[in-house]
């Protein structure tokens, strides 16, 4: 289980693999993705007046054009939304859309069940209204079949089951959004774009329209509702802010990089392109590629910007899978220095620590794995890793627990429980461990409230 679950980390975008396997929407882990989006997203909700809240925004694997919000902890989007949007100010109004359900308290049917659930339950939940829209829609009662069937239903979740709400409220999340980017100094045009794109593929599937989709208001009305307004504001022809294109366009280069067979890579990013980005991208691709010249590549990348932590994750990484996990300490080490409370940098540490097969290095590894999963509860490469140190250091229900606990995680429920109960057979009763693995064995996922 453990050499499983350690291979979602062979990326720094670490895709949960029980959920794949299992249908579910896998997740997407990257720390430089995920800073990105959330300084796109904290001047928004501190405009809302959520700052103090603040959602978590979490990456899912599918390359749609989407995002959903299921409560108002937890914020959807797709690498889609990074990958196809030219510009911050495109992203930045999905996440301004998004914010504006929250705000306005539009999520009261899935709330309750969702508010407590594990991510992966939520996604569970998600995928399920997603399925059911569809049998119904189809006639039948199942998923659509075929092998890119819950691939596209899924893609399409955001839709059908959590934002199908009163054209009102879908109006109302729209005028909020466009008051946060005003309120903020930002530009409406990438919002307005979306919208423009939404109407582009509607306009080609209007013949197979979803009467479920149907309570949103159609994209081309959408876009003429909110462009008056949208050219009112002061800030509408406000360019966009130079640090983040920057770092939009590497996030993008790495998604594609990461999601794409290398040779398409250098085809979007050929060795003519001198940019920063396409150097970055043609980087991951010859790791990926088990090239040679990877770290060559990204030592490059480091002397242009010595100070990148994301440059040395790579270097670290690429050491890794290059089979030197020894070496890989050192640029972890160093990523940390810039980042010290980056959790996932605090994973990758811990996994060249456990991998370098030094027994001396497990007190460290299983330090810094503990203190990865206090930051980031969410990280089943993390409890996998503890796993191992723990299994090695002879201490076998400790293992078991936090096997247990990365299962809970990926959304593996009742694995989680047999290693759980196994655990507690070995610990002390009432003890927090055995407490901890008693919740587990206890967990029961919330179901899925009735729609209407």
């Amino acid at each position: 289980m453990a050499s499983v679950l350690s291979m979602a980390l062979l990326l720094p975008l670490a895709i949960t693999p029980a959920a794949a396997q299992r249908g579910k929407l896998p997740l997407v882990r990257d720390a430089e993705a995920e800073a990105l989006l959330r300084d796109y997203a904290k001047p928004i909700f501190k405009a809302a007046g959520i700052a103090n809240s603040e959602p978590e925004i979490i990456l899912v694997n599918d390359k749609s054009f989407n995002a959903f919000v299921p409560n108002s902890r937890r914020m959807f989007i797709n690498i889609g939304v990074l990958m196809e949007a030219d510009t911050p100010s495109e992203v930045i109004g999905v996440i301004a859309h998004e914010t504006g359900h929250i705000a306005g308290r539009h999520l009261v049917r899935l709330r309750s069940a969702a508010a407590n659930a594990q991510i992966m339950s939520v996604i569970g939940m998600i995928v399920g209204a997603g399925a059911a829209a569809a049998g119904a829609a189809s006639g039948s009662g199942g998923v659509a079949s075929g092998g890119g069937a819950l691939i596209v239903g899924a893609g399409s979740v955001g839709q059908r089951s959590l934002l199908s709400y009163q054209r009102g409220e879908e109006a109302a999340a729209d005028r909020a959004a466009l008051r946060y980017l005003n309120a903020t100094g930002q530009s409406a045009r990438g919002m307005l774009k979306t919208f423009q794109r939404m109407s582009e593929q509607q306009m080609f599937k209007s013949q197979y329209a979803d009467p479920y989709a149907q309570s949103h208001p159609m994209a081309q009305d959408r876009y003429n509702g909110l462009l008056r307004d949208a050219q009112k504001s002061k800030y509408f022809d406000q360019p966009e802010d130079y640090v983040l294109q920057y770092r939009h366009e590497q996030v993008r280069a790495k998604l594609f990089a990461y999601t794409s067979h290398p040779s398409a890579t250098l085809r979007a990013y050929p060795r003519s392109d001198k940019s920063p980005a396409a150097q970055y991208a043609r980087a991951i691709a010859t790791m990926k590629s088990r090239g040679k010249g990877a770290v060559k590549e990204i030592d490059a990348l480091i002397r242009s910007q010595p100070n990148n932590p994301y440059y040395y994750e790579l270097k670290g990484q690429a050491l890794l899978e290059g089979g030197d996990p020894k070496r890989a300490i050192a640029p972890f080490r160093k990523a940390l220095s810039f980042k010290p409370n980056e959790p996932q940098f605090l994973v990758w540490l811990g996994y060249a620590l456990v991998a370098s097969n030094d027994n001396a290095r497990l007190p460290e590894a299983e330090r810094i794995l503990k203190q990865a999963i206090q930051r980031d509860p969410n990280s089943g490469v993390a409890y996998s890793q503890l796993a191992i140190a723990h299994g090695r250091q002879g201490e076998r229900a400790e293992a078991d627990l936090a096997t247990a606990r990365g299962l809970m995680v990926t959304g593996d429920f009742q694995a989680a429980k047999r290693y759980a109960a196994r655990a507690q057979k070995s610990l002390k009763r009432g003890s927090p461990a055995w407490l901890q693995a008693d919740d587990i064995v206890a967990y029961n996922p919330p179901n899925l409230p009735n729609r209407r």
